[in-house]
């Protein structure tokens, strides 16, 4: 696989990360997609253990997400700007603290957004467990799948 191709499948994961965040965008769906294009086009044995290991992950991280409450979180208030300081949060927790910076990452996202937008720390802690309870752990579980199976994608293509 050529190196435009590994940028495009990159691209893909990269949307999918996104597409999390934002309701009515399949992200998970994009992230196996683009890891299946690329094990059908390697080779080698381990893009197809990387392609049933991340069908597995999705697949318990969508039981983890249909047992937790449904997303409710533009009626809670939510915002576009809080869901991109969530992502951003936790890919910077992520990359931070390697694989579970992610958590608190997102949680700080939203702390921080919420108190610039309210001013606070009181108010932004109620805003923050008010956003976790209508369906930010659902946005969590989704998203952390999504980074994990990113992180195994991009070492074994690095360590190739």
């Amino acid at each position: 696989m050529g190196v435009a191709d590994l940028l495009l499948v990159g691209m893909v994961i990269l949307l999918g990360l996104c597409g999390v965040l934002a309701p009515g965008v399949p992200g998970s769906w994009l992230v196996w997609a683009a890891i299946m294009w690329w094990a059908l086009k390697d080779p080698r044995p381990v893009a197809w253990w990387l392609l049933v290991g991340t069908t597995v992950a999705l697949f318990l991280s969508q039981v983890v997400r249909w047992s937790l409450p449904p997303r409710r979180l533009r009626a809670s208030g939510a915002t576009r700007r809080m869901s991109v300081c969530a992502g951003a949060g936790a890919l910077l927790g992520f990359v931070l603290i390697p694989v579970v910076g992610a958590i608190p990452g997102f949680m700080a996202g939203i702390y921080l957004e919420e108190r610039r937008r309210l001013g606070r720390h009181a108010e932004a802690r109620a805003a923050l467990r008010t956003a976790m309870r209508s369906g930010g752990s659902s946005v969590l579980a989704e998203l952390f799948t999504c980074l994990l199976v990113a992180a195994a994608w991009l070492g074994v293509v690095l360590w190739a």
